[in-house]
């Protein structure tokens, strides 16, 4: 035994019983200093080597995780790993009042680089075009040479594309999870829609409005629009256009007890999925919307105002008699009829041929004073309430004198959009309370909020006036079979600058149905329409605008469950029947004109 140090560590004394077993010999352990630190390095030696397999165990699974395709051969479960960099929040649909799909997201991934990890930008650069070709080479060399951290190379990436990038397997480069904006209905809605840009924020019309409603509700945004009466509005528009080789036109379908626009086009349009850059040329920029934003002389149609005005003034009745035998001049100018009827004629004569020289008889018996305070009440001074941004001003005259409110009587020195006027004829036929336009379906089946501008008796002689106006006057190629149309034309010749230009004009419709109880207006504007053998020369609105509601009242009555009627029955014909026009003289009777001649009663 030596005299090194020693402990005592422990000891066990196994008896046995008293029968006689033996007992254990005392167990004593001895341990050095030197043996004690050996065994707790090891202790920690083996801790640490624990950690270390686990944190390098993590890296691996992550390594195998991007470079390994599990189940799959085609390399697309990687692409789909790598893909999910960054998430971004889903933009709600957009859909029409019965659901169909106006606007949607998809995911996609965007192509981005780290150019401090790139090892040889020229040969990155020539790799990544082999399957993107649109890239620029020289370009996006540069870019990756530089010192930035990080730089797009292409956004929104089709799944084949994102595939081959993947499989080049260069360091540096990497995918981003974003959206797509896609538009399944194309062009049809394009105006009314409108579109995102690549960062998913709106750049116009609803999308832009509602930019940050669609941004933070998954709810579907479900707007008053029909695209089924949209189909028939473009390619009604597409085809007059074509036939009278306009460079636009216009149109809309309204709802005359809700203000719900069920159909706006405007034509030319455009493709939401690569909108065109603006023109400074508005008349033949497709994302100019003529509905909205566009404001022009409305010519005739404003007739219904002037009309509507004196009878509600109390100053002017069916049956008064207005001196129309001569032009009216006033300074240098000189208001005339384009079809002289060199007569005096009453309310419902001188509405059903579009006198211009009747109507400012008629407007002066009320004066400018209650003209502008008439046209305030329409909403013609300020734009239109309506949920898209691009809406455009009235212009009016300031100060309103005499002069002009005898060229406004007959829809000149004033131009509002075509949304004001179809707002303001829709409260004049619906018994004399106008509605807000809108393009948002209503959530509830609650009564509509409106502004009463006329009397029930002023509305229901503006719609008899209307009738006859498409029975007998200059919009006898309206008349729609089963679904009894009442409406007024107009023709404007346009102003560019500060003058009118002769032969550049503006043909419109406005129109109700059924006008014995009225449910819808609709309006079409061809922007400078050009005539035609077929129409002997003639662009105005009897020949232009009127076949062209003919055709879409025709076809979308049925779509919106309008109940045909006999339009010749005594029933119709009572409802909407006017005191008897007296004859006028025979030899200015309009019907004298030839058969082969233009259409009676057409207005310019």
């Amino acid at each position: 035994m030596t005299d090194a140090p020693f402990s005592l560590t422990g000891f066990d004394l196994a008896g046995t019983d008293r029968a006689g077993g033996s007992r254990a010999e005392p167990r004593v352990r001895l341990h050095s200093p030197a043996q004690s630190a050996l065994e707790q390095g090891r202790a920690r030696l083996m801790v640490l080597m624990a950690v270390f397999s686990l944190g390098f165990g993590a890296v691996g699974a992550k390594l195998v995780g991007a470079t390994v395709d599990f189940g799959r051969g085609d390399g697309k479960g990687a692409v789909a790993k790598t893909a999910t960099h960054h998430s971004t929040g889903t933009r709600a649909d957009i859909v029409d009042r019965n659901g169909v799909l106006l606007a949607t997201s998809l995911h996609t991934a965007s192509l981005f680089a780290d150019p401090k990890l790139i090892l040889d930008a020229r040969e990155a650069a020539e790799q990544i075009a082999t399957v993107l070709p649109d890239i620029n080479v020289a370009q996006l060399t540069q870019e990756l040479r530089s010192d930035k951290r990080f730089i797009w190379i292409k956004r929104n990436l089709t799944p084949r594309q994102q595939q081959d990038v993947f499989r080049l397997g260069i360091p540096g480069i990497d995918f981003q999870r974003e959206e797509r904006r896609v538009y399944p209905q194309g062009p049809l809605a394009a105006h009314v829609v409108g579109f995102s840009g690549i960062d998913n924020n709106g750049l116009m019309g609803i999308e832009q409005s509602f930019d940050t409603r669609l941004k933070e509700s998954e709810e579907p945004l479900r707007l008053s629009i029909d695209v089924r009466l949209q189909h028939v509005l473009r390619r009604e528009l597409l085809n007059t256009m074509e036939e009278f080789s306009a460079i636009g036109a216009a149109g809309m379908v309204m709802d005359v007890r809700t203000g719900e626009v069920l159909g706006m086009v405007s034509v030319p349009d455009f493709d939401p999925h690569s909108p065109p850059p603006p023109t400074e040329e508005q008349d033949t920029d497709p994302r100019f919307n003529r509905n909205t934003l566009g404001v022009y002389e409305m010519g005739s149609t404003f007739k219904i105002f002037n009309t509507a005005m004196v009878l509600e003034s109390g100053r002017v009745h069916m049956n008064d008699m207005f001196d129309a035998t001569r032009p009216i001049r006033i300074g240098r100018f000189t208001i005339s009829d384009f079809h002289p009827e060199n007569k005096w004629m009453d309310v419902p004569e001188i509405f059903k041929v579009s006198s211009n020289i009747g109507s400012v008889k008629m407007a002066m018996e009320v004066g400018p004073t209650a003209q502008k305070e008439f046209m305030t009440k329409l909403g013609f001074l300020k734009p239109v309430h309506l949920e898209v941004p691009e809406r455009g001003w009235p212009m009016v005259p300031n100060p309103w004198r005499e002069v002009n409110m005898m060229t406004i009587a007959f829809g000149h020195g004033m131009s509002v959009s075509p949304v004001h006027l179809v707002s303001a004829v829709s409260g004049v036929v619906n018994g004399g309370v106008m509605h807000p336009a809108t393009l948002l379906k209503p959530e509830s089946s609650a009564a509509v909020p409106g502004t009463r501008i006329i009397s029930e008796k002023t509305s229901d002689a503006l719609r008899k006036l209307m009738r006859l106006v498409v029975t007998e006057g200059t919009a006898t190629k309206a008349d729609t079979p089963g679904y009894v149309v009442g409406g007024k034309t107009g023709t404007a010749d346009k102003v560019k600058g500060r003058s009118y230009t002769r032969g550049a004009r503006v043909s419109s419709m406005v129109a109700a149905f059924p006008i014995n109880d009225p449910r819808y207006v609709v309006y079409v504007m061809v922007d400078e329409p050009k005539g035609t053998k077929k129409t002997y020369g003639y662009a105005t609105a009897g020949w232009v605008a009127a076949p062209a509601i003919n055709s879409i009242v025709a076809q979308i009555g049925p779509l919106l469950g309008v109940k045909p009627q006999d339009n010749n029955s005594p029933q119709i014909i009572n409802a909407l029947a006017v005191r008897p026009v007296r004859p006028a003289a025979p030899g200015a009777q309009l019907a004298s004109l030839p058969v082969s001649g233009p259409a009676a009663g057409d207005e310019e």
